[in-house]
């Protein structure tokens, strides 16, 4: 039996500047947007090639926004993905890796190359390339 991870809730404090930030900056597909009832709505976002969505809205958490950090992307190309990022008005870091120092500057080996930026909450993210 497949156990496949599908959603990830994610805690925001505005819903539609979220969402504004998934869809326009990052160009994630919005699946849904729907008012359930009067305190609920839910927002569903897939990165593009992604299995695994990002779910915002309102009454879906009682987690604080912004507390969420490591979320994790892979991608094949991390230079092509840091410059779309900076494209799109995105704060990016520059790429990084770990090393006998821990983080360190620069490309690493073989799925050791990463990226981090955050989201207008403040949830942090992790761009991985993979080999």
């Amino acid at each position: 039996m497949d156990w496949t991870l599908e959603v990830v809730v994610l805690p925001v404090s505005d819903v539609d500047r979220a969402k504004a930030f998934y869809s326009e900056q990052l160009g994630w597909n919005v699946d849904v947007d729907r008012r359930m009832s009067e305190h609920m709505r839910v927002v569903q976002l897939t990165p593009p090639g992604s299995g695994c969505s990002v779910t915002i809205g309102e009454g879906l958490t009682q987690v604080a926004p912004g507390t969420y950090q490591g979320l994790q992307l892979c991608v094949s190309d991390i230079e092509a993905a840091r410059a779309q990022l900076v494209a799109s008005g995105v704060e990016v870091d520059g790429v990084f890796h770990f090393g006998p120092n821990g983080r360190e500057e620069g490309h690493g080996g073989a799925w050791n190359s990463f990226l981090a930026f955050a989201d207008p909450d403040g949830n942090g993210w992790v761009v991985q390339e993979r080999p």
